[in-house]
């Protein structure tokens, strides 16, 4: 959990093309100061220009379900399934990415969803700065 050692949002995740690794990252929202880069966006700059056949099989592994922006980027860079850790805390993208046919596959990891779940309790403001908050 580097992001979290280093005071960020605990999401992050690994691009795959079977068992190779092409990608990995985490959210640096806090610790670059900026509001994109999500655990997601990081992967795909890590990857760099997706130079390699779109025709095999690429896999996005990610904390949670992608936000519109993550997805949106999954998409265009080619990602045919989307491995999710846990899709308690957020969900937000999920039809859009089964609707162009994106492969979700929802782990509902324990672990994930135990240590996601206290961390937006603990860092409400940090968390509800980039995604709409349901309590407004």
């Amino acid at each position: 959990m580097q992001g979290l050692d280093e005071g960020g949002i605990p999401i992050g995740g690994a691009l795959f093309i079977g068992d190779e690794l092409v990608g990995a990252g985490r959210n640096r929202r806090v610790q670059e100061d900026s509001p994109i880069i999500h655990g997601e966006i990081d992967v795909f700059r890590s990857a760099g220009r997706p130079r390699f056949d779109r025709s095999k099989r690429l896999t996005l592994y990610t904390t949670l379900s992608p936000c519109y922006m993550c997805a949106g980027a999954s998409m265009i860079y080619g990602v045919h399934t989307v491995v999710i850790g846990e899709n308690k805390n957020f969900e937000e993208s999920e039809k859009l990415l089964t609707s162009r046919g994106v492969e979700l596959i929802v782990l509902d990891d324990p672990e994930t969803l135990a240590m996601f779940t206290e961390w937006t309790r603990t860092h409400q403001e940090l968390w509800f700065e980039d995604i709409p908050d349901p309590r407004r």
